[in-house]
């Protein structure tokens, strides 16, 4: 059980957290491996995401005091919380791959900060499931530039009977 100066700490760092976050993925953590959430811990470092444990009471209160309506309470599991730096897009990946690798972590739903949009976790998980940002760029740019490959080979074509 913590005192209550702990609780105090926990409170203003969940604060802190929350206010340098743009979107925030919660989890059902309960039944994975100690190893495994380290290994998400690692993973998420990498993108500026940052995975960690607030009791739901102290997350409800850090939630509606940045004018957010969203009870943390109503989760029947244990709640763990991802805070990212970005937009949803940017951890939903590695925490949908994560969920799939490891049975035992449910994702739960999420938040957008910025724009005070919560998600339900299916949004989420579609969300992760889409491919990273490099690739649909890349997959845009090959279908704006198909049909100008085209009109050049044809033009090439049409030379060679010339």
């Amino acid at each position: 059980m913590k005192t209550k100066e702990q609780k105090k700490e926990a409170l203003e760092e969940g604060k802190k957290k929350l206010a340098s976050s743009g979107s925030v993925i919660f989890a059902d953590f309960s039944g994975t491996k100690v190893e495994a959430i380290r290994s998400l811990k690692r993973s998420l470092r990498e993108s500026g995401a940052e995975f960690d444990v607030i009791k739901k009471r102290l997350l409800r209160i850090i939630l509606q005091e940045k004018g957010i309506d969203l009870d943390p309470t109503e989760f029947e599991s244990q709640v763990g919380t991802v805070f990212a730096t970005d937009d949803i897009s940017s951890v939903a990946g590695k925490v949908y791959r994560f969920s799939k690798e490891s049975g035992n972590f449910k994702i739960l739903g999420g938040l957008d900060t910025v724009k005070n949009q919560p998600f339900d976790a299916a949004t989420v998980m579609a969300i992760g499931q889409l491919p990273p940002r490099e690739v649909l760029l890349a997959q845009v740019l090959g279908t704006m530039t198909a049909p100008l490959r085209m009109f050049m080979y044809i033009l090439q074509e049409k030379s060679k009977q010339s």
